[in-house]
């Protein structure tokens, strides 16, 4: 089993007790704060900084030698960024509040109940997460360049979208915090998920789970696993997928169908990163990230009765909403080609040669079921060809049946035909007229009305820049 810690870098507890240390870091590893660094002399904090970098500091006000102020100080003179809790007694409260003015992100009471000290260093460790995600999103998006392409070599797009997505997926990869991926059936949100955990570098599996149509009982035992005898047939004991998640990434598929009991063991697992095998009296705690997806758009999600809003909000803590194929239609003739080789590769088979009007008949279709969908068209059209070109007849077929108005954008694509008048055009009038018809109906989008037309990109650019000159 793959073990990672919680935070990424340590949380540095700095206290002159040893007992309050000990007692301290037994607290924060029951609440799955896991990684954490002792210092019982103020004296070497300076030099722990210069060689570590830390998460959080918490540190007792009354200190020997460098005091909690001075260690305020020192820190916020050097490395601003990392959040200091000062921990005092009952009668130095004025201290505290001056420790605030000098830059302590929050103090605390020493007492016997650790609680709120423990949910005050979790809350600093997530706005220290927030302000490294914010502060990775501007540098992205102004470069250009992904750090981590080959995370995302199995998803095929050219779209400007889709490339922007990936950048947010590199910012927000070390997070903890749970990530919900929105979009229809076949977009390739598993896909997408498994993205985001290549780029996060976690050591544990992906271990991917469709949730929909579980029950209750179903839901907690293939997630949290039950104890030997805990029902009827459990003649053994189960780990449950949580387990198998450890230092990785649970992916929840078609979280939108979750029955609402269910929904209850989640929220606990979200929120507190911790669950109960049936049968078990014990709490176990994980520190698996959770993905989450769903085809339900979600404002529908969030404002319907069926799905609990404190259980979307948890889930929505990052967002990736992916677009249908209708929407990124510059990707059908790269997802096309790769299928077609994906698919002659494994059957040890020669490629066929692609039709002419297949790029246009499938630019004039929404896709109502997107990438899977093309790919079984393709998939389909490759098992009917015995010669060299593709067989697209079941294909134009599956195409006939779609919406009216697919079929009309069809029917003019795939018949071709022209009407001409008494007198004849000119070819370069002939061409004019066919490029702005091209662009009109593809929007104005150049690579798929490229595709259409069979030209490059750059081709019809080009032609598009000549048209403009000679309409000035």
């Amino acid at each position: 089993m793959n073990k990672s810690t919680f935070p990424k870098n340590p949380v540095l507890l700095v206290d002159d007790e040893e007992t309050w240390l000990r007692s301290f870091s037994l607290a924060l590893k029951s609440a799955g704060i896991d990684n954490i660094l002792c210092c019982n002399d103020s004296r070497e904090v300076a030099s722990i900084l210069e060689t570590t970098e830390v998460e959080v500091i918490a540190a007792d006000l009354a200190m020997p030698n460098v005091s909690g102020e001075d260690l305020i100080r020192l820190v916020s003179a050097k490395h601003p960024d990392i959040p200091i809790l000062v921990i005092t007694g009952m009668n130095q409260l004025e201290t505290a509040v001056q420790c605030l003015k000098l830059g302590a992100f929050d103090f605390f009471v020493k007492t016997y109940d650790k609680n709120s000290l423990v949910s005050g260093i979790r809350h600093a460790i997530q706005i220290r997460e927030l302000k490294r995600e914010n502060t990775s999103l501007r540098s992205r998006f102004l470069d250009d360049k992904l750090e981590h392409p080959e995370a995302f070599d199995h998803i095929i797009t050219d779209n400007m979208t889709m490339r922007s997505i990936f950048k947010y997926i590199e910012a927000i990869a070390d997070s903890s915090k749970p990530v919900l991926i929105t979009g229809e059936s076949g977009v390739g949100k598993e896909l997408v998920a498994c993205a985001i955990h290549k780029v996060s570098g976690k050591s544990g599996e992906f271990v991917p789970v469709n949730v929909a149509g579980l029950d209750d009982n179903i839901f907690a035992d293939t997630l949290f696993g039950h104890k030997k005898g805990a029902f009827t047939g459990a003649d053994k004991a189960r780990s449950g997928l949580v387990v198998n998640a450890a230092g990785g990434t649970l992916f929840l598929d078609e979280i939108g169908d979750l029955a609402h009991a269910s929904q209850l063991k989640l929220l606990r697992l979200v929120q507190e990163r911790e669950y109960m095998p049936i049968g078990s009296d014990l709490t176990r705690k994980t520190d698996a990230r959770i993905i989450a997806a769903t085809n339900i758009d979600p404002d529908i999600l969030n404002d319907g009765p069926g799905f609990r809003s404190d259980l979307y909000y948890r889930l929505k803590a990052h967002h990736v909403h992916i677009p249908p194929l209708r929407e990124r239609k510059e990707d059908i003739p790269m997802l096309v080609d790769y299928f077609l080789r994906a698919a002659c590769k494994e059957e040890g088979q020669k490629k066929p040669e692609i039709p002419a009007n297949l790029i246009a008949l499938l630019s004039s279709y929404d896709f109502p079921g997107n990438i899977r969908e093309l790919q079984f068209l393709i998939l389909d059209a490759l098992s009917c060809t015995d010669g060299l070109k593709l067989n697209i007849e079941r294909l134009e077929r599956h195409i006939s049946h779609a919406p009216a108005i697919t079929k009309q954008a069809h029917k003019q694509t795939v018949e071709g035909k022209v009407a001409f008048g008494t007198s004849l055009p000119t070819l370069k009038e002939v061409c004019d007229e066919l490029v702005e018809e091209t662009m009109r109906r593809t929007d104005n989008n150049q690579a798929t009305a490229a595709a259409i037309l069979g030209v490059s990109r750059q081709a019809l650019n080009k032609r598009l820049n000549k048209m403009k000159l000679t309409q000035s």
